[in-house]
């Protein structure tokens, strides 16, 4: 049997499940300042795998090329709340070693595929992809049965048909509450699951199951915590999603120090 399978498939006993935290918008602040830190501290190798992201937001951009680009603009910006958690995670990795006192060079990000729970990082990674192509599937389809199959001459005229007509306003409210439901659900899968699964070597059932309790015990912090996350990914997104070179690092590291207010330590 594979490693990654007996991770995958090993139950974990009661006693071992993760215990979650209250937390509030202070233990926020805190991640946000040291992932910050983090990002200072280690700007040589954030800067290399910052410019990953980017990337792939052009590539994620040209799976649309055969179509009208511009209705899936915001999708493709919103949808890397989606997928964000899973992109980070040379990102907590390096968050992790230095926290640790151990070597923070670019090339320990790519420790992450050496894990023990790397099938089950694999596992919960794959649930976050399908979440995401599904949205873009979903508001493809809200867009065309809102104004049918013509496509907008260009980003003013696009602009101005959102914007300035009773279908546009129908479009913004029926696509944001959609798109609503699915970042509830991604952040309730991805909160502290990555994290948790670099830290110890349990399945990907627990570690959703420690994401969803955390988000529980903490509604209005995780929350806001959403908020925060998809405010910067858009504003990241906009100049043809090169702020993510910065948001993205900051994020990800962000995201380790939250997941170390948000769940006890081992035993």
């Amino acid at each position: 049997m594979s490693n990654a399978h007996h991770t995958l498939a090993t139950p974990v006993p009661t006693a071992d499940l993760p215990v979650v935290r209250k937390i509030g918008p202070a233990d926020l602040k805190y991640a946000l300042t040291r992932g910050a830190a983090d990002f200072w501290a280690m700007p040589t190798h954030i800067v290399f795998l910052g410019l990953i992201y980017p990337v792939i937001g052009l590539v994620l951009a040209r799976l649309v090329f055969g179509y009208d680009v511009l209705p899936l603009l915001f999708p493709l910006a919103a949808g890397f709340a989606l997928v964000g958690p899973f992109a980070a995670l040379g990102l907590y990795e390096l968050s992790r070693r230095r926290e640790a006192g151990l070597d923070t060079g670019w090339k320990r990000a790519f420790d992450v595929f050496r894990s023990p729970s790397f099938g089950a990082i694999a596992a919960v990674g794959a649930l976050l992809l399908v979440l995401f192509f599904i949205w873009i599937g979903v508001a493809d389809a809200i867009y065309v049965a809102t104004f049918g199959y013509a496509s907008a001459a260009s980003m003013p005229d696009f602009l101005d048909q959102v914007l300035n007509t009773p279908e546009g306003m129908r479009l913004i409210l029926v696509g944001n509450a959609v798109g609503f439901l699915f970042a509830v659900l991604a952040l309730m899968i991805s909160a502290v699951s990555f994290p948790l699964l670099l830290d110890r070597p349990v399945g990907p059932i627990v570690a959703i199951l420690a994401s969803v309790r955390v988000v529980l015990a903490n509604p209005l912090t995780m929350a806001l915590w959403g908020v925060i996350v998809a405010g910067l990914l858009l504003i990241g997104s906009v100049p043809l999603f090169l702020g993510l070179a910065v948001i993205v690092p900051v994020l990800g590291h962000a995201t380790w120090h939250l997941y170390r207010r948000a769940v006890e330590p081992a035993a």
